[in-house]
Formats: C-alpha cells, sequence, structure tokens
C-alpha cells in the first residue's frame, strides 16, 4: 500500500508514544513520481522536481521550529529490504521535539508547501526515531 501522508490515527499514535522531552530524528524515505501530480493546477515537473521545490519552500518552515536537515541524499540500493522495495532519495529532520514537529505540519505556512510534497511522492515513509537510552 502506498503511503504519502501520515493518517491521524498514525500522528495520534507517535504523539502519544514519543517522549516530549527530547529531539526527535524523522526519517524520511521518498519514492518520486515520474511526473508530480498536482490536484490544483498542472505543471510540468518531476517528481523530484517537485520534490525539490517542496525543500526549498519548507526551509523556512523546518527553521521556524528550531529543527534541521542533517542529512539527505539518494539511494542506490537496499541490502535487507523486500526485492520490490526501492527508495529515490532518504532524508534525516532532527526536531527539538515532537511539538516542534506538530508545530510546524499545523502551520499555515507548511499547509501552503505541502502540496509540492503530496505531488512529488508516490510512496513514503516517515519514521519517527529518538536517541537510544543507555
Amino acid at each position: 500500500m502506498d503511503a504519502i501522508n501520515p493518517t491521524p490515527e498514525q500522528l495520534q499514535k507517535v504523539l502519544a508514544d514519543t517522549p516530549k522531552d527530547q529531539p526527535i530524528v524523522m526519517l524520511n524515505l521518498l519514492r518520486f513520481r515520474d511526473r508530480a501530480k498536482y490536484t490544483d493546477a498542472p505543471q510540468e515537473l518531476s517528481g523530484r522536481e517537485a520534490y525539490r521545490l517542496y525543500m526549498q519552500e519548507a526551509a523556512a518552515c523546518v527553521k521556524a521550529v528550531g529543527a534541521e536537515v542533517i542529512w539527505s541524499g539518494r539511494s542506490v540500493g537496499a541490502l535487507i529490504a523486500p526485492p520490490d522495495e526501492s527508495w529515490d532519495q532518504v532524508l534525516l529532520v532532527r526536531y527539538p521535539s515532537i511539538d516542534a514537529f506538530m508545530e510546524m505540519i499545523e502551520s499555515p505556512e507548511y499547509h501552503g508547501v505541502a502540496k509540492h510534497r503530496t505531488a512529488a511522492v508516490s510512496d513514503s515513509r516517515l519514521v519517527a526515531n529518538i536517541e537510544a537510552q543507555a
């Protein structure tokens, strides 16, 4: 099943299960459409181009909540994964807390740029991570 945006149930579960007082790193696994699929107006962009536009416009939203992209790159292949699973890009974003992440995705500014992500992505995973406690 392709997954592009989190469901309200998924958000609530992660909110309930994530400590509020520590940084969180979001692991993004992304598969792009050949052609971006906008619902409001057609645009002649590839999925990768639309995602690049999303990243440029979302940068201010990320910074506004004290978050930062800590790594971004192209995936070259999976060593341990189902044979049909592949990703075009991997992205790690560190947020000061889960609340900072929620503040960002609920902001009007982010809602204005999220359309590029939705148009760009054919499938994705967004995994919340905290540092292991020794």
